[in-house]
């Protein structure tokens, strides 16, 4: 029940904080993702703090987290990569935001998410 509750409490933080810097609406990081039009940088911000409180958290955790045993770059790794970046600049929405903007139910964000989840299950079927 703990666990349980410990990842509620979790997912919903990361939600909210999700809503609170914008990261849910498809146009603000979009308008991050142009560099060569009106680029808004104010994503930044948030990306600094993400990776302050992610440098935090491996150092005080660095025995209970195992690293990486798989060094290897294969194909299924750069073409997942290449097809995560293809779909987050063509619909401003990567999985998390997504997920958080349900809430709003907007038409956009429940295609993208049945386009992930679909994806997710082909892929399964072509890696196997």
């Amino acid at each position: 029940m703990k666990t349980l509750a410990s990842a509620l409490g979790a997912g919903f933080l990361f939600g909210i904080g999700l809503w609170v810097s914008g990261m849910a609406n498809p146009k603000k990081v979009l308008g991050f993702l142009d560099i060569t039009g009106r680029w808004d940088a104010s994503l930044m911000l948030v990306m600094g703090g993400a990776v302050a409180v992610t440098l935090l958290g491996f150092r005080i955790y660095r025995e209970k987290i195992p690293a990486p045993t798989l060094k290897d770059i294969d194909l299924p790794l750069i073409v997942g990569s290449m097809l995560f970046g293809i779909g987050w600049g063509i619909a401003g929405y990567c999985p998390g935001p997504a997920i958080t903007a349900l809430s709003t139910l907007s038409i956009e964000a429940v295609v993208f998410v049945a386009t992930m989840i679909a994806g997710g299950m082909i892929g399964k079927v072509f890696v196997r």
